[in-house]
C-alpha cells in the first residue's frame, strides 16, 4: 500500500484543492504515475526539480536532458513534454479567431510559454487576416544561441501564400535578455521595407526573453 496509498491521497488533495494544494514536485510526480506505474516517482520528480529547478524548468527541457535523469525514460519524458504541449495549446486557443492587437496580453501569454525557456534562438511569425485575426503561426527557422538567419524574401513569399495583410515578427533571446541587437533592428527594418512595398503591414517584432519581452513598436523602433 506504500506507493499506491501515496498515490490514491496526493490525488484526492489534487481533486479537493487543485493545483495549490500541491507542490511542485508533486505535480511532476502526479504526470509520472500515468507514464511509469510501477516505480516510485518521487525520487525521479526530485531529481527532476533538482536538475531544472522548477515545474516550467522540467516540462520545457529538452527530451535529451529529461533523458539524461536516472528513471525518467522514454514514457517518463514523453509524459511531461506531453504537458507543456497542452499548455502552449491552451494559451494559443486564448489567441485564435480573434482580433491579435485586441488581445495583446494573451498573446504575449502564448508567445512566453511557446518561446521563454528555448535553449537556442528560433523565428517565428504570426500571419493575420484583414481582421488581424492569427491565419498561421509559422516557425521560419531556429539557429545558434544567439543567430537564426531570416530572409525577407521568405517572409514576404509565405505571407503573400496565406493571403495574409499583415504579420508581427517573433523570436526569442536565450540568453533571457530581451533587448534588440543591431542585426534585430537591421533585419527588421528590411522585412518591413519589403512588406510595405507589396501593401502588407508589419505591425511589430516582439523579441521573447525569460519572463521579459520587447514590443519594437513601442520601444518606438518601428
Amino acid at each position: 500500500m506504500g506507493v499506491s496509498g501515496h498515490r490514491a491521497r496526493l490525488r484526492a488533495r489534487f481533486l479537493a484543492g487543485g493545483a495549490d494544494a500541491i507542490a511542485e514536485h508533486e505535480m511532476i510526480e502526479m504526470v509520472l504515475f500515468l507514464a511509469l506505474p510501477r516505480r516510485d516517482t518521487k525520487p525521479i520528480a526530485r531529481s527532476l526539480l533538482i536538475r531544472f529547478g522548477s515545474y516550467a524548468g522540467v516540462i520545457s527541457a529538452s527530451v535529451p536532458d529529461l533523458l539524461a535523469v536516472d528513471g525518467v525514460g522514454e514514457a517518463g519524458a514523453s509524459a511531461l513534454k506531453i504537458v507543456q504541449a497542452a499548455a502552449q495549446r491552451l494559451s494559443k486557443a486564448e489567441v485564435l479567431y480573434k482580433p491579435v492587437l485586441n488581445n495583446w496580453d494573451r498573446l504575449m501569454e502564448y508567445l512566453q510559454a511557446v518561446l521563454a525557456r528555448e535553449k537556442i534562438e528560433q523565428f517565428r511569425i504570426l500571419f493575420l487576416d484583414n481582421r488581424n485575426r492569427l491565419l498561421a503561426d509559422e516557425s521560419q527557422g531556429s539557429g545558434t544561441v544567439n543567430h537564426t538567419p531570416v530572409y525577407p524574401r521568405e517572409v514576404i513569399k509565405r505571407a503573400l501564400e496565406l493571403h495574409a495583410t499583415a504579420f508581427i515578427l517573433v523570436h526569442n533571446h536565450p540568453s533571457g535578455d530581451p533587448a534588440p541587437s543591431e542585426e534585430d533592428i537591421a533585419m527588421t527594418k528590411e522585412i518591413k521595407h519589403a512588406a510595405t512595398a507589396l501593401a502588407i503591414v508589419l505591425h511589430d517584432h516582439v523579441i521573447v526573453g525569460n519572463g521579459r519581452w520587447l514590443s519594437f513598436r513601442r520601444a518606438g523602433l518601428l
